[in-house]
C-alpha cells in the first residue's frame, strides 16, 4: 500500500476544503493560501534533502508552527519525516504528541501502526491498533454537529468511512499479521483477543478468536480456551474450527460426550456446504476440507472409545487415517487411538500395526506408541498352577 500523506496543506478553493474535511477523520487544520504557514509547508514539501527538510520542519515548529492548531501540523510533519528515515522511536515520540493534541487523528493511527509493524514492536502495534479501532468506532457513533441535519450527517459519515476503508483494512492486516506471529502461545492468544475487540467488524475478527482459542489450548489455559471457543460458536454456530476444537477437548477428557459427538457430526455436515474462502485455492480448499473431516472422524473415534463403542471407533478411525495423514501429529494421534480401540477388541496384531504407524512419524505420540509396542512384545506370563 502506498504511503499516506499528512492531510494538511494549502486549501485554495472552498470545494477542496469540503472534500478534504469529508475524507479526514480527526481535527482538520485549514491552511490559508499565501500565508506564512503555507509558504513554510510548500518549502518543506519541495525539499528532497533529508537534513535540509528536518531543519525546515524544526524552523516551522519553532516559528509559525507554534500558533493556534499548527503544533498539530508540525508534529505530524515530524512523524512523517522520522517514519521515512526509519527512526521509529522518534516517530513514536511525535506520534504520541499528535494523539495528545488530537486523539481522533486517524492518519496518525495509520502512521503509528505502520511504524510499530516495521519495527516489529508488537506491544505498540496492538496498542496503536486499539487506538485506530477506537477512532473508527467513535466516529461511527458521533452525533451530527450543530446545524447539520441527521440525514446529511449520516451520508457524510458513510462517504468518509468509504474513503478510509482501504486504510482501515491496511491497519487490520498489519496488526493481525504482527500478533499472529508472536511465538509465545499465551501472549499470542491475549493479543488476538484484543485484536478482535478492537476490530469487531473486521473480516479477521473471527479468525483471530479461532487462533486465540487454539493458542490458549497450547498454553494449557483451559478456562480461557473454553471461554473464547464457546463465545465464537455463539457468534457463528457453524465455525468448523471451534466445533472440532471443542469436540476433541471433550472427547479426550471423557466429558460431555453427547455434546462432543454432536459437534463432530455438525462439523462434518457443515463441511459439505461451507463456501470456499476467496483467499484459498481450489486445491488448498480440497486438502483443508479433507483434513478437517478426518479430524472430525478421529474425534468421533475417541468419543466411541470413551463410550465403549470400540467397533464403531475402529470404523471411524480407519476412515480418518487417510484424510489426516498429511499432518504428522494428527495422523499419529489417530493411529494411537486406533491401537487402543483394537486392543479393547483384543485384535492385538492389528493394534500392533496401528501403534507402529503412530510411532513412524515425529510427534508427541511417538514415544507413547513405542511404549505400547514394547508392552505388546513382552512375553505373556503363565499363571502359577
Amino acid at each position: 500500500m502506498r504511503r499516506m500523506k499528512w492531510l494538511t496543506g494549502a486549501v485554495i478553493l472552498l470545494g477542496a476544503l469540503n472534500v478534504a474535511m469529508a475524507q479526514q477523520i480527526g481535527k482538520y487544520v485549514p491552511i490559508q493560501a499565501g500565508s506564512d504557514v503555507d509558504h513554510a509547508l510548500n518549502e518543506i514539501n519541495a525539499t528532497a534533502d533529508a537534513a535540509q527538510k528536518l531543519a525546515l520542519i524544526e524552523k516551522f515548529a519553532e516559528g509559525p508552527g507554534k500558533e493556534g492548531d499548527y503544533p498539530l501540523v508540525a508534529d505530524g510533519l515530524f512523524v512523517e519525516y522520522y517514519l521515512a528515515q526509519k527512526n521509529y522511536d522518534k516517530a513514536f515520540e511525535y506520534g504520541d504528541r499528535v494523539f495528545g493534541l488530537d486523539p481522533d487523528s486517524f492518519q496518525n493511527a495509520i502512521n503509528m501502526v505502520r511504524a510499530a509493524a516495521e519495527k516489529g514492536d508488537v506491544d505498540r502495534l496492538i496498542s496503536y491498533g486499539e487506538k485506530a479501532g477506537g477512532i473508527i468506532q467513535r466516529y461511527k457513533a458521533a452525533p451530527a454537529p450543530a446545524g447539520t441535519q441527521e440525514a446529511s450527517w449520516q451520508e457524510q459519515k458513510a462517504r468518509t468511512l468509504e474513503a478510509n476503508k482501504d486504510s482501515y483494512t491496511y491497519i487490520q492486516q498489519l496488526v493481525f499479521r504482527g500478533v499472529y506471529q508472536v511465538k509465545d502461545p499465551l501472549k499470542r492468544a491475549t493479543l488476538l483477543v484484543k485484536f478482535a475487540q478492537a476490530f469487531p467488524d473486521s473480516a479477521f475478527a473471527n479468525q483471530a478468536l479461532g487462533v486465540a482459542a487454539t493458542a490458549y489450548q497450547q498454553a494449557q489455559n483451559t478456562a480461557k480456551m473454553l471461554e473464547v471457543a464457546n463465545g465464537l460458536l455463539a457468534k457463528d454456530p457453524n465455525d468448523v474450527g471451534m466445533l472440532l476444537l471443542l469436540s476433541d477437548y471433550y472427547g479426550e477428557k471423557g466429558d460431555q460426550l453427547d455434546k462432543a459427538e454432536a459437534y463432530a457430526k455438525k462439523a462434518i455436515s457443515t463441511l459439505e456446504t461451507v463456501a470456499k474462502p476467496e483467499s484459498v485455492t481450489d486445491e488448498q480448499w480440497t486438502l483443508q476440507k479433507a483434513l478437517q473431516k478426518g479430524l472430525a472422524l478421529s474425534s468421533l473415534g475417541q468419543i466411541n472409545i470413551e463410550k465403549k463403542e470400540n467397533a464403531q471407533a475402529v470404523e471411524n478411525l480407519k476412515a480418518a487415517a487417510a484424510l489426516v495423514k498429511p499432518d504428522d501429529v494428527s495422523y499419529a494421534r489417530n493411529q494411537y487411538r486406533l491401537g487402543f480401540a483394537l486392543l479393547n477388541l483384543k485384535r492385538n496384531a492389528e493394534a500392533k500395526e496401528a501403534f507402529t504407524q503412530a510411532a513412524s512419524v515425529n510427534s508427541p505420540y511417538k514415544g507413547l506408541a513405542q511404549d505400547k509396542l514394547k508392552g505388546l512384545a513382552a512375553p505373556t506370563r503363565r499363571k502359577a498352577s
